[in-house]
């Protein structure tokens, strides 16, 4: 994890600083400046577009009673395209433009999916039973004595009982 910050927040902005002082050689610093700008404002454009086509894909999904895990796990590398993208310098923003290709995300996808297992759940029916020195107890069918309630007939078997209660102290 330590190399991983390191990288992060050594290693990459001093290779930036490199290559934009090297770009900045070559075109001067105002095309330089333009260029960078230009590249993160087509970027946030093109990560809305393809965010917005992300979330009615999931929308579509999720209605049709589906996961859409693949279309999480792009939603995620859109996110991290345009974080990317917003970053000034040359080699984030061709990171960020590379995660904008579908081929790209799809490849990444394939390989997200082959590192995480799912395990699909049945769903079974849980039953608790309560037992007391051989004699079955039926809770709903005994009367509580409270000083607060009101003894009250438990409703008899598939019988729906509807009312409103007020609580008196």
């Amino acid at each position: 994890m330590f190399r991983l910050l390191f990288v992060l927040f050594i290693i990459i902005p001093i290779i930036e600083i490199f290559v934009l002082i090297q770009v900045g050689a070559v075109l001067g610093v105002w095309p330089t400046i333009a260029m960078v700008i230009f590249t993160a404002w087509l970027g946030a454009k093109y990560v809305r577009q393809q965010g917005l086509a992300t979330l009615n894909s999931v929308q579509t999904k999720m209605a049709q009673g589906q996961i859409p895990s693949d279309e999480i796990v792009t939603g995620l590398m859109l996110l991290i395209a345009g974080v990317l993208l917003v970053t000034p310098g040359f080699v984030t923003d061709f990171l960020g433009l590379s995660l904008l290709i579908p081929a790209v995300r799809h490849s990444i996808v394939g390989s997200v999916k082959s590192h995480i297992t799912t395990n699909s759940v049945n769903q079974q029916s849980f039953q608790f039973h309560s037992h007391s020195h051989g004699q079955p107890q039926d809770d709903f069918s005994k009367q509580q004595e409270s000083p607060f309630q009101e003894n009250i007939e438990p409703p008899h078997k598939g019988q729906t009982l509807d009312g409103e209660f007020e609580r008196k102290d």
